[in-house]
């Protein structure tokens, strides 16, 4: 049975060229990149000209990208610098972020080092600027706002230049969660106030545990990881040397292919919205799917019954990979964190589905899901 992958916002496959690029930093070139001879000064190298090819991309200086784990500890290392380096004593973020934000913000403050605020939600999903604004005006203290730039399980996207200007009117700190953006869409960092924001490799057709965190030059923070001096003393340990690489290269191959891949993928969520309204009446689609929304995520609430009730399970059966949500919490069989919040808790009637796309998908495979959606619902 062959398999139909409808859950690249959870993870993407890695692309051949990708692995090529990697091979030679897993056999031959193995130095340790803190060695002093040859060895090691032939892949710090390697790691130099990554950081300035992914430097290069999102129109950053080469001294502002650190090679991380991923985006958690990214976020973990921003929010942590925000509060300990950068004197804010109260957080702004909201109910729909991931988990790697959320748990963090709440750590922070039931120990006691800062006050945490919830922006409002609107019921389309988006945050609610006003609101946003008012937190900022009342806050007696120095604010360090950390809002995603799109939602991992309903696609929307953040109006990242406004909320950067809001940030510099109330000389807020501004972190932002652009794990499922990075690679997927053009960035400008020198054209966006933004004093964080973090990248993740296996969204973007990379190697999982490689990504990275940006940290604007104008801000002074101290390393989270204490131990050596690697990442320009800013994270201890072993640089993930294969991993660095294998990050650049899909960073690189996504940029190139930017505008082919987007319109792909774009007519391929636009074709399976149509055809899920036009053979399932009671279908919605969570979020602002057809508005400010991801290209790649469309998330769909089905009516619930008998039958839809088992419907993840069902179309798992099937070999159809999708997801409830996160994929951080893909275990769980309740509704998601995200789901509820923009439905006030009414959501308890509905199934909702996670579809997510890349380049490898094809009009075909949604063909295919939407008969086999037809017998299940």
């Amino acid at each position: 049975m062959s398999r139909i992958y409808f859950d690249n916002a959870a993870t993407t496959s890695l692309a051949p060229e990708v692995l090529t690029a990697m091979m030679p930093f897993l056999t031959e070139k193995f130095g340790n990149p803190s060695s002093v001879y040859s060895y090691g000064r032939e892949t710090k190298m390697a790691i130099e000209n990554a950081r300035k090819s992914v430097a290069r991309i999102l129109n950053a200086n080469p001294g502002e990208i650190f090679f991380t784990s991923g985006g958690t500890e990214s976020t973990n290392t921003a929010l942590n610098a925000a509060i300990r380096d950068l004197g804010c004593k109260h957080i702004i973020t909201s109910p729909l972020e991931h988990h790697a934000t959320l748990h963090t913000v709440e750590y922070l403050a039931h120990s006691g080092q800062a006050k945490l605020s919830y922006v409002n939600i609107l019921p389309n999903g988006h945050v609610d600027m006003a609101h946003l604004e008012e937190l900022l005006t009342g806050s007696p203290h120095r604010t360090v706002v950390t809002l995603m730039h799109a939602n991992n399980e309903i696609g929307n996207l953040l109006d990242i230049k406004a909320v950067g200007e809001l940030c510099r009117k109330y000389d807020a700190i501004f972190h932002s969660d652009t794990v499922q953006t990075v690679g997927h869409y053009p960035f400008d960092l020198k054209d966006l106030y933004v004093h964080f924001l973090n990248g993740a490799g296996h969204k973007f057709h990379g190697p999982k545990g490689v990504g990275i965190l940006y940290v604007n030059e104008n801000i002074h923070i101290k390393p989270y990881l204490n131990g050596g001096s690697q990442e320009r003393n800013m994270r201890a340990g072993t640089e993930n040397l294969y991993g660095i690489i294998g990050f650049a290269k899909a960073l690189e191959m996504a940029t190139e292919n930017y505008t082919t891949d987007s319109a792909h993928i774009q007519s391929l969520k636009s074709y399976m919205a149509a055809q899920l309204k036009a053979n399932f009446p009671g279908v919605t689609f969570n979020g602002d799917a057809e508005g400010r929304s991801l290209y790649t995520v469309l998330n769909a609430s089905f009516p619930k019954n008998e039958k839809s009730d088992m419907l993840l399970f069902s179309l798992d059966m099937a070999g159809i990979c999708v997801s409830g949500g996160s994929a951080c919490t893909s275990g769980a069989t309740s509704l998601s964190h995200v789901i509820k919040a923009i439905h006030n808790g009414k959501s308890e009637s509905m199934v909702p589905i996670r579809f997510s796309f890349s380049k490898h998908n094809t009009k075909e495979e949604v063909d295919a899901v939407v008969e086999k959606l037809k017998e299940l619902v």
